[in-house]
């Protein structure tokens, strides 16, 4: 089974460091992980975690912005930074002589960043934030389906109903005073793990990590969010009108959280149903019957409950209704029957192969270094993980994909507006086949950005 090499270590403050060094070319990643995303927010202040992802590339006391992406892109380096439900995470990547430079930055603006929020700074970031939901969501095609379908299938109570992006009058309402208060809670040592990966000498690295984070003052980590799924009382049916060429029919069922049993199962069943031209949905919707322009299905995986997700987009002159009973017959069948040998082989097979080559990447790599030690409290985890993809059978696929569809589940249709011709569209691309991507703060060009 292949793996990843790496050390740990926990620094005084609980700052839990990963090192994964590889030497195969001269260059180094730092990945760190705020274990901090949309669901620990509260009602009435959403969009925080986000909104820190854009605050956080303002710089710092020591480096304030220009300098702060001027100083590595200067000399070859490039950072970014993404926010989903569960976690937000800050990355550079870079020439290996960078390290030191990538570590500085990353613990000054950890130790001083409330100390550059301004208002002004603040309201120029929360322009662009209301920006890319307007972009991303509002006056993208089929955009708007992203905001109803959480709101829809997770009740008020749960911190997954309202989107990563957050509210337009959330935002509006924040003040310098909630955006410190909300670092001052999550952005702590013990609340974040750190990843050095590439070519660097082990015990100079972990001197370089000691120095600049060792310092900062040791606080407890946030308690944990918990929260109860809240099934549906009934199929819940909704109707959008956007601005789109052509009718789009959405269902979600609520499916096993993130490691839980049965979303491994779930991921090999939504390539196998959705999952490109070969899949089921696909051949029967797109190339027998000839209703539909494209169709896909994805597992959405999080840690408090996941969803399961199937998208088609209607030819032109199809109903909804016809595409909803037909997209219905293929699922019950694959309800009864589950997958053949062949079709779980190549699923899986195409999972591994997908998973194996993103391991060319070295921030790759290190995300996902975090990623282990975040679900699962141990970086290694690549082999508890893809053995779970190994033990699923035709009967697992089967009945876990049976009892999520036996409950109630959401039927969303998005209808042409009237104003459709105002959009340029490629009626070929599919919204999108793996379920709501993270927000990356390069989405959107903003005045710091």
């Amino acid at each position: 089974m292949l793996h990843i090499p790496f050390e740990k270590f926990v620094l005084d403050n609980g700052l839990r460091v990963i090192l994964h060094r590889d030497q195969t070319s001269p260059l180094v990643a730092v990945d760190l992980w705020y274990h901090v995303g949309s669901k620990d927010e509260q009602p009435g202040r959403t969009g925080f975690a986000h909104l820190f992802e854009h605050l956080m590339f303002m710089g710092s006391a020591h480096a304030p912005y220009p300098a702060f992406d001027a100083i590595m892109e200067n000399w070859g380096g490039h950072n970014n930074g993404t926010t989903s439900n569960d976690r937000t995470n800050y990355y550079e990547i870079g020439p290996s002589n960078l390290l030191e430079t990538f570590l500085w930055l990353e613990a000054d603006r950890l130790a001083t960043l409330p100390s550059v929020i301004t208002a002004e700074e603040l309201e120029r970031q929360l322009k662009v934030v209301q920006n890319e939901r307007r972009q991303s969501y509002e006056n993208r095609p089929y955009g708007r389906a992203e905001l109803i379908v959480p709101e829809t299938m997770y009740d008020a109570s749960h911190p997954y109903h309202w989107p990563v992006i957050g509210s337009h009058a959330d935002l509006e309402a924040a003040t310098v005073a909630d955006v410190r208060e909300f670092f001052d809670r999550f952005y702590r040592p013990a609340n974040a793990s750190l990843v050095v990966a590439g070519d660097f000498e082990p015990l100079e690295a972990r001197r370089l990590v000691e120095q600049y984070f060792g310092w900062l003052p040791a606080r407890p980590a946030p308690l944990p969010v918990t929260a109860t799924i809240r099934p549906l009382a009934a199929i819940e049916r909704r109707t959008v009108a956007d601005r789109v060429q052509l009718p789009r029919l959405r269902l979600e069922w609520h499916s096993p959280a993130l490691f839980a049993p049965g979303d491994a199962d779930l991921d090999l069943a939504s390539q196998i149903l959705g999952g490109g031209k070969s899949s089921r949905l696909y051949k029967s919707l797109v190339f027998e019957q000839r209703i539909a322009q494209d169709a896909w299905a994805y597992q959405s995986s999080l840690m408090l409950g996941s969803l399961f997700g199937v998208g088609v987009t209607a030819k032109p002159g199809q109903g909804l209704e016809v595409i909803e009973h037909a997209t219905m017959d293929v699922i019950a069948r694959f309800a009864a029957e589950g997958p053949t040998d062949s079709e779980l082989e190549r699923a899986r097979n195409s999972h591994s192969a997908d998973f194996y080559k993103s391991l060319d990447n070295l921030q790759t790599r290190a995300d996902l270094l975090n990623h282990y030690e975040r679900l699962l409290g141990d970086p290694g985890g690549m082999a508890q993980d893809m053995a779970r993809f190994a033990r699923a059978t035709r009967e697992s696929v089967r009945d876990a994909f049976a009892r999520m569809i036996a409950g109630h589940h959401l039927v969303l249709m998005i209808v042409p507006d009237g104003s459709a011709g105002q959009i340029s569209e490629d009626p070929d691309a599919s919204e999108s086949d793996e379920g709501p991507a993270d927000l990356d703060i390069s989405d959107v060009a903003g005045p710091l950005r």
